[in-house]
């Protein structure tokens, strides 16, 4: 049993801040090679790639935007003839738009929160395929979920739930189809994470500190607690482990 991802190649999208940079960053320390996609975070995105190579690993830092098929499937082209194949795939991309109670969401706001989450996993999934099957009990896909799945989330984020809950039954399934060949498919659900542009941007102060007072562990989940599961999901010491979805939110949900 090993955690070692020596001779790996990874790509986490979304990888230009908070939870994406800090999976991006615990597979380079590994020993994987990363690629780092970023949609509108170039800045942010070169650091973690200078982090990456101060870390001896391969890297490439790519923009896309994963709500566009073309987009998609060049992003996997590019990063696999970069670093020779793909073997771990973090579908990290995705985002809440904003809140919205379901009474006042427009079209528009329904479409591009389905597309950011839901879409954007889909589209890189499908684009990946080919590689992972090369890769065969090497492949991994690791996608991102969220406590919202389970608890519909907090107010005026029933669609962002939706796709979140939506995303675990995609990972079922796309685990069925990869199954064959060695290849796993994993998701991971985090609950409230502390420091991240996510809650600073939607969940007011007073808020997050009444979700932290309520999380049984006493405390917000970091980026690097959601990385460590990642590492473990796409190592060798989880190749039996295909369809689940693992829960990271110092015991929220359980209670």
């Amino acid at each position: 049993m090993t955690f070692d991802l020596t001779g790996r190649r990874a790509l986490v999208t979304g990888a230009g801040h908070g939870i994406g940079a800090a999976i991006a960053v615990a597979l380079a320390r590994a020993g994987a090679d990363v690629a780092v996609h970023h949609g509108h975070s170039a800045g942010p995105a070169a650091e973690v790639g200078a982090a990456i190579e101060a870390l001896g690993r391969k890297t490439v830092v790519r923009q896309a935007d994963l709500t566009r098929t073309e987009e998609a499937d060049g992003l996997l082209d590019d990063v696999a003839g970069f670093l020779g194949g793909l073997d771990v795939l973090v579908c990290n991309a995705g985002g809440m738009v904003g809140r919205s109670p379901v009474a006042e969401m427009t079209d528009d706001h329904y479409q591009r929160v389905v597309d950011l989450n839901l879409g954007s996993t889909f589209r890189t999934a499908r684009a990946a395929i080919p590689h992972l099957r090369e890769a065969g009990v090497r492949g991994r896909v690791i996608t991102m979920s969220s406590l919202a799945a389970e608890n519909g989330g907090g107010a005026g984020s029933a669609v962002y739930a939706a796709a979140k809950a939506a995303v675990r039954g995609f990972t079922k399934g796309l685990a069925k189809e990869l199954a064959a060949g060695g290849a796993t498919v994993n998701a991971v659900a985090p609950g409230f994470i502390g420091g991240t542009a996510f809650h600073d941007t939607f969940t007011p102060p007073e808020v997050q500190r009444n979700i932290v007072a309520g999380v049984p562990l006493g405390r917000a989940g970091t980026p690097d607690d959601v990385a460590g599961a990642v590492v473990w999901l796409a190592s060798d010491a989880a190749a039996y482990i295909t369809g689940a979805t693992i829960d990271i939110d110092g015991g929220a949900w359980f209670r």
